[in-house]
């Protein structure tokens, strides 16, 4: 049933409604990758159909070549171009309030603080569920979390469909991968980690094309540590304006996305090239209200306001993309 206090009820609404743009804003922040992929422009809006389709360049056009003088040259079609498909990921979270909690916070300032401790969690839980899924292999609630790197960037990367593409026949939709234990002369340490990053960078790299970021759990950020010595140590400025410690590897930059509750694999480094990754939230479902808007109970006292979230995590190069692992 509906309040007899409409205006509470509108204070409820406008107040959720104006912090939607500070929540999206702030699930990108909460995460070393997503927040790279703000950086470069890669958290992209998609507007509509039933799947999100990341266009991909496949193969090489096989008509490029030599010629001399009045040689032919060839012409025929080239299909070079293709997608991956991605299949739509909701989120949602609920914020309720009782007719009770009205009651006994009726004054306007009151009533802001209320909701503004619950918008703060509800905030927190949806960028805390989100950076979960970007780790994550997607199997979460029956396959309905987002597609994360552990799905995408697995550690034998030869069979398996990501985006619709399967790996077994399509070897560019493979990526690189070193195992210490078996491509390495054994476990992981601080007088090791170096060496071992140095042979999955170069199996990143193509031309210009390199890693930009590397996330790391606790373990191999210990030992990356523990391998520098002080004057070697090179933190990045960007990244320490948003919150997230990091020091360097070759150029790209090494960020602890671990600690406390952090949702990394254990013992495992990313070696990501931030170009072919996207984070593609849908334009009218990113850290909204669920339409219409607020919500009442037929039988209870209480009013429910539903943020809401729509897109997945996508990528349109997985052979760029590395994990190491023990």
């Amino acid at each position: 049933m509906a309040f007899a206090n409409a205006a509470i009820s509108d204070i409820i609404a406008t107040t959720i409604q104006s912090r939607t743009g500070k929540i999206a804003d702030n699930v990108t922040k909460n995460n070393a990758l997503l927040s790279r992929l703000q950086q470069r422009g890669n958290v992209k809006p998609f507007s509509g159909g039933n799947v999100i389709m990341q266009e991909l360049s496949f193969q090489a056009n096989g008509n490029a070549g030599w010629y001399a003088g009045y040689d032919l040259l060839p012409i025929a079609a080239q299909d070079v171009i293709s997608a991956a498909q991605y299949d739509i990921k909701q989120a949602a979270c609920p914020v309720t309030i009782s007719g009770l909690d009205q009651l006994q916070n009726s004054g306007k300032e009151q009533i802001i603080d209320l909701l503004e401790a619950r918008i703060n969690v509800g905030e927190a839980s949806m960028a805390n569920l989100l950076a979960q899924g970007v780790y994550s292999d997607g199997s979460l609630a029956a396959g309905k979390q987002v597609d994360g790197l552990l799905k995408q960037i697995i550690a034998v990367p030869t069979s398996g469909v990501v985006g619709g593409i399967d790996r077994t026949p399509w070897t560019f939709w493979r990526n690189q991968t070193f195992d210490a234990s078996t491509d390495g002369p054994g476990a992981t340490t601080a007088s090791n980690i170096q060496s071992y990053f140095n042979r999955l960078w170069a199996k990143c790299v193509r031309g210009n094309d390199r890693p930009d970021l590397i996330v790391v759990d606790n373990n191999y950020w210990g030992f990356y540590m523990g391998s520098l010595q002080a004057i070697q140590r090179f933190s990045s400025s960007d990244d320490a304006k948003l919150g997230f410690v990091s020091v360097k590897f070759m150029d790209a930059d090494v960020v602890l996305d671990g600690g406390i509750g952090g949702y990394m694999p254990t013992s495992t480094a990313y070696f990501l090239n931030t170009k072919y990754m996207h984070f593609r939230p849908h334009r009218d479902r990113n850290m909204v209200p669920l339409s219409p808007g607020q919500r009442y109970s037929v039988n209870q006292d209480a009013a429910v306001q539903i943020l809401a979230w729509a897109g997945n995590l996508t990528s349109s190069g997985l052979q760029f993309q590395g994990i190491m692992v023990e």
